[in-house]
C-alpha cells in the first residue's frame, strides 16, 4: 500500500468524494435499477454528518483514489452494527485507481479506527453477485460471512453480511 494515504475528508473532498462513489458503483453495475441509491451515495456531507468519511490519496501525485465511511451503532447509516462494533459502508475507489492498494488501505484505516475505539468487531455488507475483488479482499482480511444477517433493503438486492472480530489492544 506505498504511495496510499488515507486522512478524513474535508470540505473541499467532498464533490469529488461523490462523483467517485457514484461512478465506482455505476462501473461495478450495482446502480442498475437502483431507485434513488445514487442520490444517497453522492451525498456526501449527509455522511459526514454522521460518521467519519475517509479518502486514499495518491502520496505523490495528491490525486483522490477512493473513499469509505465509518460509522457506530446508532448512526443513520448503521445497516447491522451493535453494541461494541463499529460498520463501514460505501467503500469506493476510483475505477481508473483500482489495483492500486485504496481499497486496502480504506479496509485497513476502518479496522484501526475500530480497534482504537475499543470495538470488538468490525461489520460490512457487501452486494451479492457484484464487486467479486471487494469479497476477496474481504475474505484476504479476515472478515468472515454471517448468514442469519443477510438482508434485502429492495426486491432484486441482497446483502451479505460480513464480520471480522478484532483482537483488544493492550
Amino acid at each position: 500500500m506505498t504511495g496510499v494515504q488515507v486522512r478524513r475528508a474535508e470540505a473541499v473532498d467532498f464533490p469529488k468524494v461523490a462523483r467517485l462513489t457514484v461512478a465506482a458503483y455505476e462501473a461495478d453495475g450495482q446502480l442498475k435499477g437502483e431507485n434513488g441509491y445514487a442520490d444517497v451515495l453522492a451525498d456526501v456531507v449527509g455522511r459526514a454528518a454522521h460518521g467519519e468519511v475517509l479518502v486514499a490519496v495518491d502520496e505523490a501525485a495528491g490525486d483522490l483514489l477512493g473513499s469509505v465511511t465509518f460509522v457506530l451503532p446508532g448512526s443513520p447509516y448503521a445497516e447491522l452494527s451493535g453494541p461494541g462494533e463499529a460498520e463501514f459502508r460505501m467503500l469506493a475507489v476510483d475505477p481508473s485507481a483500482q489495483g492500486r492498494g485504496a481499497g486496502a488501505a480504506l479496509v485497513e484505516a476502518c479496522v484501526s479506527r475500530a480497534a482504537g475505539l475499543g470495538c470488538s468487531a468490525v461489520v460490512i455488507c457487501v452486494r451479492s453477485g457484484f464487486a467479486e475483488s471487494a469479497h476477496r479482499l474481504y475474505e484476504r482480511r479476515g472478515f468472515v460471512r454471517l448468514p442469519e444477517k443477510d438482508w434485502s433493503p429492495l426486491p432484486g438486492v441482497d446483502l451479505l453480511a460480513l464480520r471480522l472480530t478484532l483482537t483488544p489492544l493492550r
